[in-house]
């Protein structure tokens, strides 16, 4: 199995100050996004694909007002501290999304580590662009696990988003994650065949993603 990081996830309290955030922190305003229904949540995307990680994009979430869940809320995204926290500090990275060729050995492989990563589920949102489709995994409780650090896994169908997204100026240069438990993170990694991340053995768990900005670098930093 060969996974790959697909994409970081900011969270926002509401879109509009996520894509304003983005503009003031990267310098370029993020494309429209769409809706998740089941989720009711919604995101505006940002290309920061490189060399090291190909077809990478920066996702901005908040929750939609307009929609009703079915379900708890991916990423903690009910959770009401992080909530918050993120109303309290403005937008802020929270977590990442590894894609894999096969969801099912993916999370097969992580019950075999005794993580319980969720089960797959089918979802879509509509785009400018048509309609994207994918599986993911959730946890009935919409918990990230590892404090946000071991990623969410998708298996995207036969469309990426990434192709389509307007080119930027932003590229991502490295994700580094610090962790209590650095060594069954990078486990869980290697079990899925995902390499290129900086782990680091750490008291609290915290993610750290270097991107570059043309002439400048910009850090996207998370404590959790």
């Amino acid at each position: 199995m060969s996974a790959a990081l697909d994409h970081l996830v900011v969270l926002a309290d509401t879109l509009a100050e996520g894509a304003a955030w983005c503009e003031a922190t990267l310098g370029v305003a993020p494309a429209p996004g769409g809706e998740h229904p089941l989720f009711a949540t919604h995101n505006r995307p940002l290309a920061i694909g490189s060399a090291a990680f190909a077809q990478a994009y920066l996702e901005i979430i908040a929750v939609n007002p307009r929609a009703t869940p079915a379900r708890r809320r991916w990423f903690d995204m009910d959770d009401e501290a992080l909530r918050a926290q993120v109303r309290a500090r403005g937008p802020r990275l929270i977590h990442w999304v590894a894609r894999v060729p096969d969801l099912a050995q993916a999370l097969a492989a992580w019950a075999a580590q005794g993580l319980d990563a969720g089960v797959p589920l089918a979802a879509s949102r509509m785009t400018p662009r048509g309609l994207l489709e994918w599986k993911i995994a959730v946890r009935a409780d919409g918990r990230r696990l590892m404090h946000g650090c071991l990623p969410t896994l998708i298996e995207w169908g036969g469309v990426h988003p990434a192709p389509s997204l307007p080119e930027s100026a932003v590229t991502l240069d490295a994700l580094t994650l610090r962790h209590p438990q650095a060594a069954a993170l990078q486990r869980a990694l290697d079990a899925i065949g995902l390499h290129g991340i900086c782990i680091e053995q750490a008291g609290t768990a915290a993610m750290r993603a270097r991107l570059a900005t043309g002439a400048v670098w910009a850090a996207l930093d998370s404590d959790f």
